[in-house]
């Protein structure tokens, strides 16, 4: 693969994650929404605020390279949120829907920690350390919004409210 081959590349995963960020700024606001549980819900908000700065960072990378977005849609992201969408309309307000949407956001969380642990890999062989300095940023912040779902599901939201004779059938 040339180096050009490999830059497209690059451009491309930069072009998904772009895409990826877009349809979690929209989605972002119904999961919280349709969560009960009130640390589930300023998670939610929360991880807008950050992925809002890590549209605006993506941004500057765009600026950096001479690139612009692209218009292709993410279609994983597109998948993982309509799971998402697909657990809201499956579980009534409850718990146990709280739970469905903690599995669908750790979904969406691992695929982008995933993408921009590649993306940081690329940008670095491509030499430039100062775009892989602004996604290792969004990375880690895209760990501790996995870490704060862990947290929140080992807090007991699996169990309360929920019938215990149901746990044991």
């Amino acid at each position: 693969m040339s180096r050009k081959e490999f830059y497209i590349l690059f451009v491309d995963l930069l072009n998904d994650i772009y895409s990826g960020e877009n349809q979690l700024i929209d989605g972002l606001p119904h999961l919280a929404e349709a969560s009960t549980n009130p640390k589930l819900k300023k998670a939610f908000t929360h991880h807008l605020k950050e992925t809002k700065e890590q549209k605006k960072r993506l941004d500057e990378i765009y600026h950096k390279i001479g690139e612009h977005p692209g218009d292709d849609k993410c279609e994983a992201m597109e998948g993982l949120l309509s799971e998402c969408t697909e657990c809201i309309k499956h579980y009534k307000k409850s718990p146990i829907r709280d739970a469905a949407l903690i599995r669908c956001a750790q979904c969406v969380e691992h695929y982008e920690i995933a993408n921009y642990g590649t993306l940081r890999a690329f940008a670095k062989e491509l030499g430039r350390n100062d775009i892989a300095d602004l996604i290792q940023h969004s990375l880690d912040e895209e760990g501790e919004a996995n870490k704060t779902l862990n947290e929140v599901a080992e807090g007991g939201i699996f169990t309360s409210g929920v019938n215990d004779k149901a746990l044991n059938s």
